[in-house]
């Protein structure tokens, strides 16, 4: 289960309006490797499910997420903060083991092999 919190799905429908994207288009998060911690997320938008993929809804916007990613960021929880101290979108992923500064990289316990601190983008 990934959840997305209000705010976040208010966000993900401003960004798809001001990049005018379709109304059937999604947020996909993928985990790839890099970042100072070992992965890092990504997000884009996209129009195309895949049979293997795993699509949660709420507040009326759709995420989706690759099965090997979501071994990564099962029970995710997908927020956004706003504002002048605001970061963007924050990730409160319970699998993580370690997380970095910039909030978008992180480790789990079964990724023996983080990547240089210099990698880290802020």
């Amino acid at each position: 289960m990934i959840t997305i919190s209000e705010k976040a799905a208010k966000r993900i429908q401003v960004l798809k309006a001001e990049e005018s994207k379709p109304e059937d288009f999604f947020l996909r998060v993928e985990v790839k490797k890099g970042g100072c911690s070992g992965l890092s997320y990504k997000m884009n938008f996209d129009s195309q499910v895949l049979p293997t993929d795993k699509l949660f809804e709420q507040y009326g916007q759709k995420v989706v997420i690759d099965n090997t990613s979501f071994l990564y960021i099962a029970g995710l929880t997908l927020d956004y903060s706003g504002g002048l101290n605001g970061k963007g979108f924050t990730f409160s992923n319970p699998n993580a083991t370690k997380t970095c500064g910039c909030g978008t990289s992180f480790n789990v316990k079964s990724n023996p092999t983080p990547a240089s601190p210099s990698s880290c983008e802020s």
